[in-house]
């Protein structure tokens, strides 16, 4: 079978189009011909050495995809070979056969695509986890969603929304701020127009600040504490911009915020929330609360550009990669 590899860290010319060998199926497993792969910002901190890889090159990125069971181990129940499937923490997706355990698929509804499927599972169960156990967002609340253009700020804003929140996005052009209201959030601030933490605050309804804030910035943290009221909530979730400062646990008890971290693999821990999750996030597609961006699709051989696109931070939605 052929995949996209790399046999050392570093830029996007480092991946290339190989012919390797099959995965041999396991206990437990089935094997699944890839029909759409997400790309993530975790494939390039991977390529670039940043995350831990195990093994030895060459190595293959993707976690996230889709695709049609070809195999199926005699110990699994319920995926013939046929079922469509879904994953978004299997090794190895950047080939068109991979080997996935029966705990991580993800049953497909035939109304759901496969580009659905590769694009909405790992943002997507970010953003449910984010706002249904992080925070869990009440009607009537006032967020703020930063990067709100991004793929998992666009989810945000979306799912909020069909909660009943008032939603404030921040993101950083005028373009992306078009895609963040295209999104429904009902009004976006840019990082470089004004003073957005003072905006933030006269935006809220008592004029006090937000009731919760999402941070994916990272070094924007300070700035999220001042946009937040008392009592508010601050939920860490990523560093796109740089490392925050130090917080100041003072500060948390004179204010009485509370800041909070996210990581995904922390909420989705067996194979029933996984899949709990993921049929929330179908069911918001086909009633119309998810509206998805069409993705920006490049051949498993064209990695390589898909990479680029990605890091020149132009991107707004999601990309795939189509073996």
């Amino acid at each position: 079978m052929k995949a996209s590899v790399f046999r050392e860290f570093g830029g996007p010319e480092v991946l290339h189009i190989e012919d390797v060998q099959t995965p041999a199926l396991k206990p437990g497993c089935v094997l699944v011909r890839m029909k759409a792969v997400g790309l993530n910002y975790a494939d390039v901190y991977r390529r670039k050495g940043n995350y831990h890889l195990e093994g030895e090159p060459p190595y293959i990125l993707g976690y996230e995809g889709a695709g049609i069971v070809v195999e199926t181990a005699d110990d699994v129940t319920g995926l013939p070979p046929g079922s469509r499937v879904g994953f978004a923490d299997v090794p190895h997706a950047n080939s068109e056969l991979v080997l996935v355990p029966q705990e991580k698929a993800i049953k497909l509804p035939s109304e759901i695509t496969y580009d659905q499927a590769a694009t909405v599972l790992l943002q997507g169960m970010t953003a449910h986890y984010l706002l249904n156990d992080s925070y869990p967002v009440q009607a009537g609340d006032e967020i703020l969603v930063h990067a709100a253009a991004g793929g998992v700020g666009q989810l945000l804003v979306q799912l909020a929304k069909a909660k009943g929140a008032r939603v404030l996005g921040v993101t950083s052009s005028s373009s992306k701020r078009d895609i963040a209201l295209q999104a429904g959030a009902d009004e976006v601030l840019l990082y470089n127009e004004g003073n957005w933490v003072d905006q933030a605050r006269q935006w809220s309804y008592k004029q006090e600040g937000v009731r919760a804030a999402y941070d994916s910035v990272g070094s924007t943290l300070m700035d999220t504490f001042r946009a937040v009221q008392i009592k508010g909530h601050i939920v860490f979730y990523g560093m796109a911009g740089g490392n925050p400062v130090p917080v100041d646990p003072r500060m948390l008890m004179d204010t009485s915020k509370t800041l909070t971290g996210g990581d995904l693999w922390n909420h989705v821990t067996d194979h029933a929330d996984r899949v709990r999750r993921a049929n929330d996030l179908f069911t918001a597609i086909t009633s119309g609360d998810i509206k998805l961006a069409e993705p920006m699709k490049f051949s498993l051989d064209r990695a390589a550009e898909a990479h680029q696109w990605i890091e020149s931070r132009q991107s707004t939605g999601k990309i795939l990669l189509i073996p």
